[in-house]
């Protein structure tokens, strides 16, 4: 049985004893009993998390796409543990000869790997010959255990050829021209869950990475233009005075600017006269870190009011290719994602200092910058803008485990779509992932959202990580009202951002923000199978109108819309959020006061899946 494994716990103290509980795995629920975690859904007191500072030094040749560098990483343990190894992540690896991936990549593509040329521990170099590459994997053996409250400082040399098709998240997306992630040895997580992460990248899963401070100095021959994670720290360096001035403006106002025009690439007056330029940039306390290079593409770029307690800015850009008309209006989608996420939904201030939306070969995120494909119209534009950007929030401000939990990232990003599209472009109904839902539930495939992202592929990995936990998201949202639900959704923001939430920590956030025990429903939309179909099972008149007796045929909660259509053509809408079904009951009446004849009634909406929907319209006599 499904549950057999599983020890119910009662996850808020403050809820009656008798009150709904969620069934908790019993490596999670050792971690109330270790301390690291709460059942409020705030951090325990003993709770922590390792982090490092990473200093970069790369060039990278355009031409024969050759990464090559240095990574001087100090690595704290913050853990309660002495750690007798580090774990390494080589996603460039995914790529390797012999590495497991999950889909197909074309032969030309295949490739040795990261080579590592060098590794020193505090400062005492290592025999790179005896170490154990487990393709995205590198366990280093320490010669002396690392301490609790200790820090490491580590070397490595390493060099890599990027790869120039099969582009998967990074790659060169045309010639002289490329968008260059996971391009660095990285310190894999160690948590309080399940120690280190050693989950092997297949191209599938996404990411977890650690908060960190991350410094880097990218080198690239003169007219490449570096774009990256971080604030450019060199601009009057690698930039000739003009540009530099541009962006620096671009920085302090509300227009759209064009940092670098069509007429300008032809000037080729853009960098500073040397042969190679190195761009320097920091960020602080982020998971990631990533940069894209080109020496013909546009730059357009704007500002804006992210925070108005402390008037701080936060500068957006687009960066394409001219030939792509449909990245014209990019950037300001980009700026109304960044002005709705501060003041609409999650209405949080953005929390970094630019975000900037590079055309690429993919629909991929990281920290400050989004690699986006171009598209054929301009809705597919709006959404794949607004959903990219939204990912700021989740997974990267809030530090989720992207590789177990999708649904953590995703779901939010969906959901943000949806509502931020509406905003971009008043009357859209951006349904994404609705209807697949509807017609992919109950099936085989249809497992629970909560089952780890790292035991789903396919359709049951898209529609647990994207449009069920956003309907979730949803539903909650409509039962709680906008006040209420923001309340509930900053608890759990304050409680989590910059650290690593599970989903517990999320679920329990939430409750307690909203002051009520929403396990009924995280219950039967999260953990249960089931499926949404809701049916029109009579109407019937009454002294004061009609009854319409709504009918759950599934189980899964779903809120009510219902569209009368009267005699004379008019209409009028009803609807019930999902707390009419908290009660467990498969039925519910809804009343229609009115002395008109009524023509039809219609049952469904945009944002409500629904399996079977031959039985959602009754036409009157």
């Amino acid at each position: 049985m499904k549950r057999s494994i599983l020890l119910a716990l009662t996850l808020l103290s403050a809820w009656p004893v008798l009150a709904q509980q969620l069934p908790v795995p019993l490596n999670l629920q050792a971690t109330y009993a270790k301390g690291t975690r709460s059942e409020t859904g705030a951090p325990g007191p003993k709770y922590w998390q390792n982090t490092a500072e990473y200093d970069i030094v790369v060039r990278f040749d355009p031409t024969t796409r050759r990464v090559a560098g240095t990574v001087d990483i100090s690595y704290q343990n913050l853990s309660p543990d002495s750690l007798r190894q580090l774990q390494f992540k080589l996603y460039p690896n995914f790529y390797q000869k012999g590495a497991p991936r999950a889909g197909r990549i074309a032969p030309e593509d295949v490739n040795e790997g990261v080579q590592i040329e060098s590794l020193s521990l505090d400062g005492q170099p290592q025999d790179v010959s005896k170490l154990r590459i487990q393709a995205t994997n590198m366990p280093v053996r320490l010669p002396k255990a690392l301490a609790s409250g200790r820090a490491i400082k580590v070397r490595v040399a390493y060099s890599y050829t990027l790869n120039k098709g099969s582009h998967m998240r990074t790659g060169e997306v045309e010639p002289n021209a490329a968008f260059v992630a996971y391009f660095f040895p990285r310190v894999a997580v160690y948590d309080d869950i399940d120690g280190w992460n050693e989950f092997a990248y297949n191209g599938s899963q996404e990411f977890y990475n650690d908060f960190c401070t991350f410094r880097a100095a990218i080198t690239v021959p003169r007219n490449f233009v570096v774009w990256a994670t971080g604030d450019l720290q060199n601009t009057d360096q690698v930039l000739t005075k003009k540009y530099a001035k541009r962006l620096q403006d671009a920085g302090r106002k509300d227009a759209i600017a064009t940092i670098i025009s069509e007429a300008d690439l032809q000037r080729q007056d853009i960098t500073a006269a040397n042969a190679e330029n190195t761009w320097k940039f920091e960020a602080k306390n982020v998971t990631d870190f990533v940069f894209a290079t080109t020496d013909h593409y546009v730059w357009q770029a704007s500002s804006l009011v992210v925070d108005p307690a402390t008037k701080r800015r936060t500068r957006v850009d687009a960066v394409y290719n001219p030939k792509h008309k449909d990245f014209e209006e990019v950037v300001q989608f980009n700026r109304q994602t960044v002005q709705a996420m501060s003041y609409t939904f999650p209405k949080w201030p953005f929390p970094y200092s630019h975000e900037t939306v590079f055309d690429g070969l993919d629909q991929m995120e990281y920290p400050m910058m989004v690699n986006d494909n171009p598209v054929e119209t301009r809705n597919d534009a709006i959404t794949l803008t607004d959903h990219e950007v939204f990912h700021t929030m989740f997974p990267f401000y809030m530090g989720t485990n992207e590789t177990k939990y999708g649904w953590m990232d995703e779901g939010w990003a969906t959901i943000g779509e949806w509502i931020i599209s509406g905003i971009i472009k008043p009357g859209f109904e951006d349904d994404y992932g609705v209807e697949p839902y509807a017609k992919g539930s109950a099936q085989e495939f249809d497992v629970p959202i909560t089952t780890l992202s790292t035991q789903q592929t396919g359709t049951a990995f898209f529609l647990n990580s994207y449009p069920k936990p956003a309907l979730g998201y949803l539903y909650v949202k409509d039962l709680l009202g906008d006040e209420l639900f923001t309340k509930a959704l900053h608890t759990y923001i304050r409680n989590w951002n910059g650290k690593h939430p599970m989903p517990y920590d999320f679920f329990n956030s939430m409750n307690t923000g909203a002051g009520q025990n929403l396990n009924w429903f995280w219950q039967r939309w999260f953990f249960d199978g089931g499926y949404p179909d809701l049916a029109i099972a009579s109407v019937t008149k009454t002294t004061t109108g009609h009854d319409i007796l709504v009918q759950a045929k599934g189980t899964k909660p779903v809120p009510i819309d219902l569209t009368v259509t009267y005699t004379d053509g008019k209409t009028e809408k009803l609807h019930r959020t999902i707390a009419v079904w908290q009660a467990g009951n498969t039925s519910i009446t809804v009343p229609l006061a009115t002395t008109k004849a009524v023509k039809r009634v219609e049952l469904g909406s945009t944002w409500v899946p629904d399996k079977n929907k031959a039985d959602n319209v009754w036409e009157g006599q």
